[in-house]
């Protein structure tokens, strides 16, 4: 029999959403956190450059400012009362950091120090401006060993290395989840009065991505797999600036500091693209206009990247910076330690003395579990499912819209995570628990016994190989109808394969083989429902780039998309050629209308 742990609060995921939700809801509820890392392995920690709050410590901001920037940055998919929601506490939040002890950099005054950022700007639109509040290049390594540590003081329970398999759900309530532990093999049931996902993103879908190995998007599919909708799949950010052929990201705090991207004939090409901000636009228009460079023959080499040069002769070239300041080899260094290193260590290049080579790579999901201000999750209908909470990359508020500025992210994890959190204890103060079912881990131990007994033909990791390929070749920057019809093609087939899979460890101990299997599988799902979203919306808009329909349409698209699967079994992908069902939810509009975004 598997072993039944009672908490009033379950929060699935340890990073910087998963955190915050445990340290508010855990100062009024009992609180446990369930992850398949240890928390200070969550990928929250690899967030370099900065966290966005109009503190106005270096020169004039505001929240108001912020928050247009965020709507446009989105390209008006952005649910704006959301985006006053992230604005205007995103100052509060950084303040409360602050307090518990994050190491920020500093100003002589003894303020948080900070940078500019892409899409960030003064007076809505006038000039870039200094927003994101920094610690060098760790600035979500800090925030997470932060949480973690007040997370501890506050005695939160952390069943680390659990990996989360499936929701149980009660007369339409969530009332649990379904974990495996690692190191045993052993299923375990989490009997709680509110459960918050905060497991993060899906980048694995993809081949050439900054996300790490973890991130394979299980319980955004487990949500999938009961029945419950997803909102804006068709929404992936491709970041401009990943390590050549690696993905490895290289933070647009590099920009901010003053680097500038290269053509293969030596031009500053972003001066033709966005004038006004350059290097320093939206990560999507950037990586879209780099793979414009790169098709029309202005690759380096010929070939299919371009340079970044953080070089001070270069950044101080073409430096308009407050003050002239000249940069210096050793500013860089202190600034930008982790990047430098990556570099070094990764390409073998000294990026003080050489230009970098880099490529857009897959890097964070807009779309996800669809919630509402206090991140209670929504049904096709837009009713909240009692019990259920989502914060985070896995989740779609919508503060992002079909665009994430960076140094939203981190804002997005603590302001909505501490939302989220608590919110989910004051249901539990209120609720009674529900009834568990008869066996609620019957389905994924059947799973589970089914995969590690399984003597077919096909390796997981060949699938998941394959999917990688597909997803980057077909459903990537660029994409268009035939391309995506031959991605949904190519995943019905991989589902088929996925039932004839074979693998080599039938026993329990630390089988990193059978749950790689099953991360495949929601994979699977997770890249079913990005494709067919995408197919789905005749427009390009942010990080969704139709080269068969390539302007923005309001029109017809000024609207959040769903797309759901019936409920079935919340450990088994879905069918291959299953019916997907499909929906649309208008966007929250407010005192900013939709307009051609231009930088």
């Amino acid at each position: 029999m598997p072993t039944i742990h009672k908490f009033d609060t379950v929060i699935i995921g340890a990073g910087g959403a998963g955190l915050m939700a445990a340290l508010h809801a855990s100062r009024s509820v009992s609180t446990a956190v369930v992850s398949k890392l240890y928390p200070t392995r969550s990928h929250t920690g690899a967030a370099q450059g900065g966290i966005a709050a109009a503190l106005a410590n270096m020169e004039p901001d505001s929240w108001e400012w912020h928050m247009f920037d965020t709507i446009k940055g989105g390209d008006y998919l952005v649910d704006q009362d959301a985006a006053e929601v992230l604005a205007r506490d995103a100052i509060e939040a950084v303040i409360e950091l602050e307090h518990m002890g994050l190491p920020f950099d500093r100003t002589p005054e003894g303020r948080i120090e900070q940078r500019r950022f892409g899409g960030h700007t003064a007076n809505f639109g006038e000039r870039p401006v200094m927003r994101s509040c920094k610690a060098a290049d760790r600035t979500g390594h800090m925030i997470l060993q932060t949480l973690y540590q007040q997370c501890i003081k506050n005695k939160v329970n952390f069943y680390d290395e659990f990996f989360v398999a499936d929701l149980i759900m009660d007369a339409g309530a969530c009332v649990g989840c379904v974990a495996i532990e690692i190191a045993t093999g052993e299923i375990h049931i989490f009997h709680a009065k509110s459960v918050v996902v905060a497991s993060g993103g899906f980048g694995k879908i993809f081949k050439v991505t900054s996300n790490a190995h973890t991130l394979t998007g299980d319980a955004v599919a487990a949500v999938w797999r009961r029945g419950l909708p997803l909102q804006d799949m068709e929404f992936y950010q491709f970041h401009p600036t990943g390590i050549y052929k690696m993905g490895i990201l290289l933070s647009e705090a590099a920009r901010g500091e003053g680097a500038v991207l290269i053509n293969g004939k030596g031009e500053r090409f972003m001066e033709h693209y966005a004038p006004t901000v350059k290097d320093l636009a939206p990560r999507d228009m950037i990586s879209q206009y780099i793979q414009t460079e790169i098709r029309a023959g202005r690759g380096v080499n010929g070939s299919d990247y371009v340079h970044m040069d953080f070089r001070p002769e270069t950044i101080n070239r073409y430096r308009s910076g407050p003050g002239g300041r000249v940069v210096t080899a050793e500013h860089i260094s202190k600034t930008l330690p982790d990047i430098t290193d990556f570099v070094r260590v990764y390409m073998g290049i000294d990026p003080l003395r050489e230009p970098v080579p880099i490529q857009p790579t897959a890097h964070y999901a807009m779309g996800g579990i669809p919630t509402d201000n206090d991140t209670r999750v929504l049904d096709a209908n837009g009713r909240a499912v009692p019990g259920l909470y989502a914060a985070g990359e896995c989740a779609c508020v919508s503060v992002h819209g079909a665009n994430r500025l960076g140094t939203n992210s981190l804002v997005d994890l603590v302001v909505f995570g501490r939302r989220g959190g608590r919110a989910a204890a004051e249901y539990a103060k209120s609720a009674a628990f529900g009834s568990l079912p008869a066996e609620p881990h019957a389905e994924v131990t059947a799973e589970l016994e089914q995969l590690r007994n399984a003597s077919g033909s096909e390796r997981p990791a060949q699938l998941r190989a394959e999917l990688q390929t597909t997803m980057t070749d077909l459903v990537g920057v660029f994409r268009n109808e035939q391309g995506m019809q031959q991605a949904l093609a190519k995943i019905a087939e991989l589902k088929q394969r996925y039932s004839d899979v074979r693998i080599d460890d039938r026993g329990k101990i630390f089988n990193s083989e059978l749950l790689e299997t099953f991360e495949v599988g929601c994979l699977l799902d997770v890249a079913e429902a990005t494709a067919a979203s995408a197919l789905r919306r005749t427009e390009s808009r942010g990080g969704h780039s139709r080269e068969d329909f390539p302007k923005r349409s309001d029109t017809n698209w000024l609207k959040h998309t769903l797309v759901s699967r019936s409920a079935g079994s919340g450990a088994k992908p879905t069918p291959a050629g299953a019916t997907l069902n499909f929906g649309d939810r208008p966007v929250r509009l407010g005192r900013f209308e939709p307009k051609e975004r231009k930088y």
